[in-house]
């Protein structure tokens, strides 16, 4: 299936996203922060079946893919979130599904803190959000420099199946989309210093987190060593008052990549509910 690639403007700023399916209920997938990743590479696996019964959109977060890029200065939260929340009123007159993955999953909890009439459910997959220190391997991504065997690292650090790591064709497309100069650039502004700092300023408060009514589906791999557990979605399920968990073994941070169908699967029936 060939992806739609479309660009709109939002708050000003040039965004680029996937649309795809024409069914009447609408869910967008918000992607996470890896160098060189996009909602393309984040959700082409997922799109197709999703589409089948659902009006799906896939955008690029501000300083991701083909979506402008902007000062250093100007990356922080209120834009991400303010950004997507300007996407969802353009798409829809109604309220959404909101999938979030990692980085992803933490601007999509703060949309439904925010404005909880824009979200129907959420669905929040190896998400960040909540406090917590920054773990090897989230230190290792957004402390990226960009190399074949750093790359391959990465790959090695986000996926269970130590096939992924091998995969030379996986690599060196993931490697040439972070080395592209304005992607490069952007990557380094946002994370690569204070990465902790960044991490705390995705954090919503725990007293915060608790005030969040939407029905939310949690999505974690047991052996993710990018996003622990333990750190995130451990806690998220304690504090959210209408979530459940779902816990995949002989997986990484990749859920949507090495569990595609069962993800799948488990959001119809969520959707469905």
């Amino acid at each position: 299936m060939e992806i739609s690639s479309k660009h709109m403007k939002v708050n000003g700023i040039n965004t680029h996203y996937h649309e795809e399916g024409s069914g009447k209920e609408k869910v967008i997938l918000i992607h996470g922060s890896g160098p060189g990743v996009s909602a393309f590479a984040n959700w082409r696996l997922v799109i197709p079946r999703l589409s089948e019964s659902l009006h799906v959109y896939a955008p690029d977060i501000v300083g991701f893919g083909e979506t402008d890029k902007l000062p250093k200065d100007e990356y922080t939260l209120d834009l991400w979130v303010n950004h997507l929340i300007g996407f969802i009123e353009e798409v829809s007159d109604e309220p959404v599904y909101l999938v979030g993955n990692s980085f992803g999953g933490a601007l999509s909890l703060h949309v439904a803190h925010r404005r909880p009439d824009l979200v129907k459910k959420l669905i929040l997959m190896g998400s960040v959000g909540v406090q917590h220190k920054i773990s090897y391997g989230l230190d290792r991504v957004w402390g990226y420099e960009p190399s074949i065997e750093n790359m391959r690292e990465l790959i090695q650090l986000f996926s269970y199946d130590e096939k992924a790591a091998k995969n030379e064709e996986l690599v060196r497309l993931r490697y040439e989309a972070s080395t592209k100069p304005e992607s490069q650039e952007a990557f380094k502004a946002m994370f690569f210093d204070s990465r902790q700092e960044r991490l705390d300023e995705l954090a919503l408060p725990d007293e915060e987190i608790k005030k969040v009514e939407t029905e939310t589906l949690l999505f974690h791999g047991l052996e993710d060593q990018v996003i622990l557990f333990e750190d995130t979605s451990y806690k998220l399920i304690q504090l959210l008052p209408h979530a459940e968990l779902h816990l995949f073994n002989e997986c990484g941070h990749w859920t949507q990549i090495e569990k595609t169908d069962e993800f799948i699967d488990h959001i119809f029936a969520f959707i469905k509910n």
